[in-house]
């Protein structure tokens, strides 16, 4: 049966919420990972995709995301900062263009930048645009058709909003905005031609099947780079005492998101710093084929060195 499944998915089949539950529950780790690595293999290319961003905003947010450190509704120690100029967004995409990553992404905090600070968000892509070869990505917030429109005018090719977890368990969240607000963001641009760039956080409590749920949301959507981020409990959220996950949880979540997605680009984003070695590899080896390098938002990330020597070790292209 997971053999006929897995022929099924690589032929362009898509599998169902139940068959996938069926995979998690009732399929040996060591098989399902095995047929997630070969989807992996056949589905998508060998090369992989790096991105890089720089916190371009910082803190102050009024939004109560209980996941995130910039929430003013809550008590952490991060640094808070306005809108950063355009020297430094430059010195930074330039020695992430010097490492040969090619996407680079100004992510600000808050709910979205006023017009003021849109206008000199645009201002700063155009000087990427000009002084860099990077495919420019934005992560503003709910931003609107007419936002989009002029991002896309100053060279933003790429929008990420993160659908964060299952449409079922967002509410335990977050209440000061709605995840159909994050859709009506994602379709709007969509609709002038933008790719988009959306997945979500696992490990703040959701179950099995919502993780189930937000793979098939992520797919409804047609999203093509999914980041999976691994909660990052900070000290000040209320989310700060939950326990990571297991590494079979981990594994599991990846592999089911490859049957789910299997020629999306699985980007690995906050929390992998904390996994070791061996398991980043396998990470890799079943499903992972892109990442964010470098630091994340108010985190440190991992070394760009060693991020290398692990993707070529597992075999794939830079």
């Amino acid at each position: 049966m997971l053999e006929k499944l897995t022929k099924e998915v690589i032929a362009g089949a898509t599998i169902t919420p139940a068959q996938a539950e069926w995979l998690a529950l009732r399929i040996p780790k060591s098989s399902l990972y095995e047929a997630s690595a070969k989807i992996t293999r056949t589905c998508c290319p060998p090369d992989f995709d790096f991105c890089s961003i720089i916190n371009a905003k910082s803190g102050q947010c009024p939004e109560n995301c209980k996941w995130c450190a910039q929430s003013a509704h809550h008590s952490t120690r991060i640094e808070c900062y306005g809108l950063v100029d355009s020297e430094t967004c430059l010195r930074h995409a330039q020695l992430n263009e010097e490492r040969k990553i090619k996407r680079f992404a100004l992510v600000t905090s808050g709910r979205k930048p006023n017009t003021s600070t849109l206008k000199r968000i645009c201002d700063i892509y155009r000087l990427l645009a000009r002084e860099t070869n990077l495919s420019l990505c934005a992560s503003l917030g709910l931003v609107d058709r007419k936002d989009l429109e002029q991002l896309q005018e100053s060279g933003v090719k790429r929008y990420h909003c993160n659908l964060e977890t299952a449409a079922s368990f967002f509410p335990t969240l977050c209440t000061t905005h709605t995840q159909q607000e994050k859709i009506t963001t994602i379709k709007a641009a969509q609709t002038i031609g933008m790719e988009v760039c959306s997945g979500g956080i696992i490990g703040m409590g959701e179950t099995l099947s919502q993780r189930i749920e937000l793979a098939f949301q992520l797919r409804e959507l047609n999203i093509l780079s999914i980041p999976i981020n691994l909660l990052q409990p900070i000290a000040g959220t209320p989310l700060e005492h939950i326990p990571p996950l297991e590494e079979e949880e981990i594994l599991t979540t990846i592999a089911l998101f490859r049957f789910i997605n299997p020629k999306a680009r699985l980007r690995f984003a906050g929390g992998r710093k904390a996994l070791s070695r061996e398991l980043q590899q396998k990470a890799l080896a079943i499903g992972i084929n892109a990442e964010i390098a470098g630091d994340m938002l108010t985190t440190p990330g991992c070394r760009f060195e060693e991020d290398k020597q692990i993707i070529t070790q597992t075999g794939y292209t830079l």
